[in-house]
């Protein structure tokens, strides 16, 4: 539930930062920011009066071991699954649900929540009320706002059965007594009433007559509970997700989540039912393996009702229906296995830059002897001409992939893939990657893709730090 998400506006933490801003803001942001900051105060007052009211909010709490239906449990468990809550409120090598999960932002370090029935650590002092007031208007027990790295900007959407659902399941977990840790971010409370002031817009959504039922509620799923715009769609400098670009493609954890709209890489269509089993599975053959933040989002979904990930099937392919693999597809000219003629002429150097020549043969050597065994014709593994890490508009899935390799979770059946840090060195890693993009793309060369490497070293390290 906590997600992996920025989200955090990155002023008003002193009046220098403030008079800063203003210095290098164009005139209609620096409006933006006073009326925010005009209903920041309104917010903070109206913060200070429902705080001293919040303990008697809502009805009175049963408590975890009160008896609740099995049948609503049984629900709240896989509406919990698409929400991903396990994922980002669970640290590594802690208990689920019990919080410590660290999120890095540009502002600082977010700790997921304890959201076990823990009376003193988790939620199990919070009423049902309670729990629906922070799904629906980002508000905690104590009244206080709450970071939006917690998406509640998507959560208002979801209907308050489904919010009660979840919270009966989670009111019958196990409780753990697991403190947060203090987050170390610079951006005060009370800013954060600035940026709902801005961004934050309450309510449910409201159906759309042009659509069936079928869409309609993978839209809802989409952009409620599951959320998928807080990793698939761009973020403005305030960690806003960028409402006309709406799933237009983003960044997490140094992973690249692509477009889910018009603007799709996919090099080949995709339908309803692949992406069922995508999403089911992880993995497609026409498309490849889920990795990264969608890796945990795939094995969630896997224990969800078949008809409630092929709604959200039905609502992603209708989004990407026009994009650029679509047409490519419908023209008859999407990339085979062995990526089309054209590219691997240029592959080989015959029609390079003489300068490109010695990096693209040291690929294509590279590449014999650590890939070809396996995706080759797609023997053994993803037929790489249809992977969407080949056509993105960065390599860093494909640089994290090749470094860290795919695993299944211990005890699970899944896609393998050995890792390759400390195998290859970055020139050696460069020089590969830049072979598979000429060789199974017909897109444009990527840009500075040593730079690229070396980030994404830089990026493991630190998320292996925080973690450890």
């Amino acid at each position: 539930m906590l997600n992996n998400r920025i989200i955090e506006p990155p002023y008003l933490a002193t009046a220098s930062g403030l008079l800063n801003l203003v210095k290098h803001t164009r005139p209609w942001n620096i409006i933006l920011v006073l009326i925010g900051a005009l209903a920041a105060a309104v917010a903070v007052a109206w913060a200070m009066g429902r705080h001293t009211s919040s303990a008697s909010a809502g009805s009175p709490h049963p408590g975890p071991d009160a008896s609740y239906d099995q049948t609503l449990v049984a629900k709240g468990a896989w509406l919990a699954a698409i929400g991903n809550c396990n994922t980002c409120h669970t640290a590594s090598n802690g208990r689920t649900f019990a919080g410590g999960r660290p999120l890095s932002t540009p502002f600082g370090t977010i700790y997921a929540t304890n959201i076990t029935p823990d009376r003193e650590t988790g939620i199990g002092s919070w009423s049902a009320s309670d729990f629906l007031r922070a799904m629906h208007q980002g508000v905690d027990r104590e009244g206080r706002d709450l970071y939006p790295a917690f998406p509640y900007d998507h959560f208002t959407h979801v209907a308050n059965e489904d919010v009660n659902a979840i919270y009966a399941f989670l009111m019958t977990r196990d409780p753990v007594r697991a403190k947060t840790p203090a987050n170390r971010i610079l951006v005060p409370r009370p800013a954060i009433s600035v940026w709902k002031a801005l961004y934050f817009k309450p309510g449910p959504l409201a159906p759309d007559a042009a659509h069936d039922a079928s869409w309609n509620r993978g839209r809802y799923l989409v952009d409620g509970l599951a959320h998928c715009g807080g990793c698939h769609t761009p973020r403005n400098a305030l960690g806003a997700e960028k409402e006309r670009e709406d799933l237009a493609g983003g960044t997490v954890e140094g992973w690249r989540a692509p477009a889910l709209n018009e603007a799709s890489p996919a090099p080949s269509l995709w339908t309803a039912e692949q992406l069922v089993v995508y999403l089911r599975t992880g993995f497609d053959a026409a498309h490849g393996t889920a990795a990264g933040a969608m890796a945990p989002v795939a094995h969630n979904l896997s224990s969800v009702p078949e008809a409630e990930v092929s709604a959200i099937a039905v609502y992603i392919a209708a989004r990407m229906a026009a994009s650029a693999g679509a047409r490519a597809t419908a023209a008859g000219n999407a990339p085979g296995s062995q990526g089309a003629a054209p590219v691997e002429r240029s592959a080989r150097g015959d029609d390079a830059r003489q300068a490109d020549v010695r990096p693209a043969k040291d690929g294509d050597a590279i590449y014999r002897t650590a890939c070809a065994d396996c995706h080759d014709g797609g023997r053994r593994g993803i037929a790489l001409g249809y992977s969407s890490s080949m056509t993105d508009t960065t390599p860093a899935n494909l640089i994290r992939v090749t470094l860290d390799g795919i695993h299944p979770r211990e005890g699970e059946k899944g896609e393998l893939m050995p890792a390759f840090r400390g195998a290859l060195d970055d020139t050696q890693l460069a020089s590969l990657i830049a072979f598979l993009r000429a060789r199974f793309s017909r897109a444009p060369p990527w840009q500075d893709i040593g730079g690229e490497v070396a980030k994404a070293k830089r990026e493991r390290e630190s998320e292996d730090r925080k973690s450890s």
